[in-house]
């Protein structure tokens, strides 16, 4: 990863509990959706470099950072 900036997120809908953590983590790139499950947003904004925080902080291992 160039920058150590994400190139793409990934969320693993059966993996996700539906906690919320990783839009209040990273609001530039995730959302909660209306299936109560979190969501790679689609104007998602790799710059503010927080995905990977995200990730590390998911507690059902739901998201993946390429």
């Amino acid at each position: 990863m160039p920058g150590g900036i994400a190139l793409r997120a990934v969320v693993d809908k059966d993996l996700c509990i539906g906690c919320g953590l990783c839009p209040e983590v990273c609001p530039d790139v995730f959302q909660m959706g209306d299936d109560d499950k979190a969501h790679v947003r689609d104007d998602a904004d790799y710059s503010a470099g927080c995905a990977q925080e995200a990730a590390d902080s998911c507690p059902a291992g739901a998201i993946a950072v390429e």
